[in-house]
């Protein structure tokens, strides 16, 4: 039997990819609640199994694992679930796919939250560069769904949960506009909130009393370049 897995967790997009592949897979779990915007990602307990100090992260069986494609594709193998088509072709789809989300799709969309949200007025560059290549990066995707179910084809898998965690992010920065732009993106997003353990991640965040108000101690917490030291 198999031990549970201390689940490092906040309702951003990167941890809710892991919520659901855990829902989705039945694989017992504790939530360790890490409230980034007081600042506990930055504490020394946490830094001690993420030096990034950000979530997600995971310890399975005393194994500490950072960054949410490291964390699917461990778990995927360790359910024997949701890992695409175990082929050498599959296999590389899966993994070009999963990486083009995790150095394109969410960084680049992460990006164009901060300059278009949370940036001092001015940053113009920045807003137009992180907004245009997070466009061109969601047009790659939508293209690519325009022709099969899934990412990968027909089956379902963790790069449609990898995607999935970041589409909430594009309707926030593109409002109502996101799906009107970005249809089978669209078609993918709602297809999967209605599966049960989707709904069931939709509900985890009220389960913890998370800080909502975005006031200078959640900046600092959040953007730590404004401060002296970044790693205090």
């Amino acid at each position: 039997m198999s031990s549970s897995i201390d689940f490092y967790y906040h309702p951003t997009p990167n941890p809710s990819k892991v919520a659901l592949f855990l829902e989705e897979s039945g694989l017992a779990y504790q939530i360790r609640p890490i409230d980034i915007a007081k600042g506990e990602q930055h504490g020394e307990a946490f830094r001690a199994i993420n030096p990034n100090g950000k979530v997600p992260a995971i310890v399975d069986d005393g194994i500490a694992i950072f960054d949410s494609s490291a964390i699917l594709l461990h778990l995927a193998r360790k359910a024997g679930r949701f890992n695409g088509d175990p082929s050498d072709a599959g296999q590389a789809q899966l993994l070009s796919w999963l990486m083009f989300i995790a150095s394109g799709v969410g960084p680049f969309t992460g990006q164009a939250i901060h300059f278009t949200h949370y940036a001092p007025a001015g940053e113009a560059y920045g807003a137009h560069r992180y907004r245009f290549e997070a466009d061109r990066h969601w047009a790659i995707v939508e293209a690519h769904l325009a022709t099969r179910r899934y990412l990968l084809g027909d089956a379902y898998s963790i790069v449609d949960m990898a995607l999935w965690g970041w589409c909430r992010g594009l309707q926030y920065l593109l409002g109502a506009d996101a799906w009107v732009r970005y249809p089978n993106v669209a078609r993918l997003f709602n297809e999967i909130n209605e599966r049960p353990a989707a709904q069931r991640v939709a509900a985890l965040a009220a389960r913890f009393d998370f800080k909502q108000d975005t006031d200078a101690q959640t900046r600092a917490s959040l953007f730590t370049h404004g401060l002296p030291t970044a790693a205090a």
